[in-house]
């Protein structure tokens, strides 16, 4: 029987399973490694459209006095 769970590893290659799973025996398992951007997919996205608004003359001006 196959059986997926949810998990965390951490840089120590400590596993921390989601929800308790419970077995009659030790069993073998297969950790699949999801790598996630160190940016949100939607702050790059929109990182460009922000730009025309953040890189004019009057937002210049406005942050100069901080």
């Amino acid at each position: 029987m196959l059986k997926s769970v949810e998990a965390t590893v951490e840089t120590d290659g400590a596993v921390h399973l989601k929800e308790p799973v419970h077995l009659l025996h030790a069993c073998r398992a297969i950790v699949t490694i999801i790598e996630e951007p160190a940016a949100s997919e939607t702050a790059l996205l929109s990182e460009a459209a922000l730009a025309l608004d953040w890189n004019r003359p009057e937002e210049e001006d406005a942050w100069s006095l901080m």
